[in-house]
Parts: C-alpha cells; structure tokens; sequence
C-alpha cells in the first residue's frame, strides 16, 4: 500500500515531523528533530515515526550494474 504524503509535503517542507503509525497524521512538526518530538510527546504520543520532509522534491533513478 502505498501513502500518498504530498499534503504533509506541501505543509511541512524542509521541517521535522512526528507521524502516528498510521503514517498520515502529524502529531508533532518543528525546525529540529528535538523540537517535532518534544511537541509529539506533549500530545500525548511518546515514540512517533520521525522524518524530516525534503525542501523540494528531486527525481531520482536508480541503476544497477549487474
């Protein structure tokens, strides 16, 4: 199943962000990963998933030499 994250991108681009498991909703954002935490566990939620959301989206392929 795939998460479609473009309106958590659209808000919270280039900043930290505390997600529930469900990986959708945000329970904590903030310019450092100490401040998206903090403001996480003062929610209520002590172990969110933590990511930081790119500045801008950059396309990427991959390759292999095998």
């Amino acid at each position: 199943m795939t998460i479609d994250w473009t309106k958590i991108y659209e808000k919270y681009k280039g900043l930290w962000v505390a997600l529930l498991d469900d990986e959708k909703t945000v329970v904590g954002s903030g310019k450092t990963l100490k401040e998206a935490l903090e403001k996480a566990q003062e929610n209520g939620h002590e172990k969110p998933i933590m990511m930081r959301m790119p500045t801008k989206i950059v396309p990427y392929v991959g390759s292999s030499d095998l």
